[in-house]
């Protein structure tokens, strides 16, 4: 869902790190209550949106890239930084509400949550909402090359087959990875039965060999290359390749899918939570909101932002409509992860054996 390399480009980042290593070898740094310290996504953000919340609060916004929201937990367990804001997706949320580790979000602050659509709020990963404002929405697929394939795909089962050896793309994710193949075999996607996880396992060894690479981000640039015929993918990756190359369609399989949400919260030690609480409001505001799902390709949880999409240009015209980033969710047996509290061990063993399978 989310890459670096286009916002690795921008002129924006330059003026970051300059002013970097000005505080750096003078010694100096903003105070806390002038910065806000976000924890995102890679290129799940306008920088515009950033320029813009810069110059209208008079904060500055310094963005730290995380891959996996694996990856952003161990950094919060192990204080591997101090952040204000994260973009963690439903099921680590949950998991971290357990584990005390996310600040409650004073609303008072955030008034423009109001304008966040109700089906979005009192989730099951956060039922009160008291931890978490919901950013996008999205589902998972299968972003395929119409060109290269015998046929669309209609189930999970075109990842595995035979005929697209070494013309597969897997996302490196565990959670992802193993819980298609669990619904592929019949399986609910959360499954901690140890029978179910050990089938998947086989499945996702056997297919080791038909698998050209297993990726976060780079599978996209290779996707819209033609490099190979089908990937596991993020509906919002979708959305930005078949916009590069017309070649390429999603498609949803029949036997379900994963719907998740990435959300707003803030860490409990955060060193700015009334900054935090500005920047999420900030993201919350109908034109901002609208202004990031165009850019970004996954779905606003803001009807007025999808309006105001709508209107933003010709070129962006019908984009807060468009089929696949936001699906009629009525017809596909879609499904949220939820946290799997010690079992996360269980998974994370079996990807390690899946990978080492193909690199033996």
């Amino acid at each position: 869902m989310k890459t670096t390399w286009k916002s690795l480009l921008k002129v924006g980042w330059s003026f970051i790190l300059i002013a970097a290593m000005l505080f750096a070898l003078t010694g100096c740094s903003l105070p806390d209550e002038k910065v806000v310290r976000i924890y995102n996504w890679g290129d799940y953000i306008d920088e515009t949106v950033i320029n813009q919340f810069e110059e209208e609060t008079g904060y500055t916004v310094i963005d730290s890239l995380f891959e996996t929201n694996e990856q952003m937990y161990t950094d919060i367990v192990n204080g591997g930084g101090k952040y204000d804001v994260l973009f963690p997706s439903d099921y680590m949320i949950e998991r971290m509400i357990s584990e005390d580790l996310l600040a409650e979000i004073n609303f008072e602050n955030v008034p423009n949550y109001s304008y966040i659509d109700d089906e979005y709020k009192n989730l099951s990963y956060d039922p009160e909402n008291k931890y978490s404002i919901p950013y996008m929405w999205g589902t998972m697929g299968i972003l395929y090359n119409t060109t290269m394939v015998s046929e669309p795909p209609t189930s999970w089962t075109a990842l595995f087959d035979e005929q697209y050896d070494s013309s597969i793309f897997m996302l490196n994710s565990a959670r992802d990875s193993i819980g298609i193949t669990l619904m592929m075999l019949g399986y609910d996607l959360n499954s901690v039965d140890e029978a179910e996880l050990e089938e998947a396992k086989q499945a996702l060894i056997e297919q080791s060999d038909l698998v050209l690479g297993y990726m976060v981000d780079d599978y996209k640039g290779k996707m819209i290359a033609g490099e190979a015929a089908l990937a596991l993918a993020w509906q919002g990756d979708a959305v930005f390749c078949i916009s590069e190359n017309e070649d390429l369609a999603y498609v949803i399989p029949k036997e379900g899918s994963n719907i998740f949400v990435d959300a707003l919260c803030i860490p409990k030690n955060c060193p700015n939570k009334e900054g935090a609480e500005a920047f999420i409001n900030f993201l919350c505001r109908p034109d901002i909101a609208a202004k990031n799902a165009y850019y970004i390709g996954y779905s606003s949880p803001s009807t007025e932002a999808r309006e105001v999409m709508e209107t933003l240009d010709e070129e962006s015209a019908g984009s807060g409509s468009d089929p696949i980033a936001y699906p009629d969710i009525t017809q596909y047996e879609l499904y949220f992860f939820s946290s799997l509290g010690d079992k996360n061990k269980i998974y994370d063993r079996i990807w390690n054996e899946v990978l080492n399978s193909q690199q033996s």
